[in-house]
């Protein structure tokens, strides 16, 4: 089961990824709107083992620690190019809004062909830094959560700190272009795409 939700006033995606047999799942992203999410996890009866950050921008990182006070025993992971975010508002780019998003340390860091169980369904870790330097994407059977990488037809911004325009297009051709042309894309923004249509009309791409 994949479910997707904007979140916040910057419109993140939250994305709640579940095994259904097991009700083990995880969630990817939890930007803001803490209360929500978990209303919206026991809507589904789900258990959540892990909360993982495609990246450590304010808007995909801000309800972290308000979930891990609500969901109770929950394992945060975050790639190791972005775990100081956690802990910095001016490196996860809130102070620059107010003040200062400052959380607590993840409890992993996640690397590069990681697979990570959920109940019997399972994800892979791909690094694709270049929206940030330690920026990844989740790849299950279902598709692909590709966080600030890739968008239906944009990719992701590179002008802030760390960011790398040669590392993002050199990511997204050499890892996701490569996935089956069907496979879904759950971007962090926007609408749901597929790596087929990115290939053929993203204007970055081409």
């Amino acid at each position: 089961m994949i479910e997707g939700r904007a979140m916040g006033s910057m419109g993140a995606n939250c994305y709640l990824y579940a095994c259904m047999e097991s009700k083990k799942a995880v969630i990817i992203d939890p930007g803001a709107d803490g209360k929500r999410i978990y209303r919206w996890v026991l809507e589904k009866g789900l258990k959540v083992d892990y909360i993982l950050l495609t990246h450590g921008h304010v808007d995909h990182i801000g309800a972290v620690d308000e979930l891990r006070e609500l969901l109770g025993e929950v394992s945060v992971g975050i790639h190791a190019g972005d775990a100081g975010m956690l802990t910095d508002g001016k490196q996860n780019l809130s102070s620059y809004f107010g003040p200062g998003l400052v959380l607590k340390k993840a409890d992993f860091l996640l690397q590069d062909g990681q697979e990570l169980a959920i109940g019997k369904e399972v994800l892979k870790v791909i690094s694709t830094p270049g929206h940030s330097p330690g920026g990844v994407c989740f790849l299950c059977s279902e598709g692909l959560f590709s966080g600030d990488t890739l968008f239906a037809g944009s990719i992701g911004r590179t002008d802030f700190p760390g960011g790398s325009m040669e590392q993002l297009l050199d990511g997204v051709k050499k890892k996701l272009l490569i996935l089956p042309e069907e496979t879904r894309v759950f971007p962090g923004h926007g609408e749901e795409t597929s790596i087929g249509e990115e290939k053929r009309d993203n204007p970055f791409l081409l």
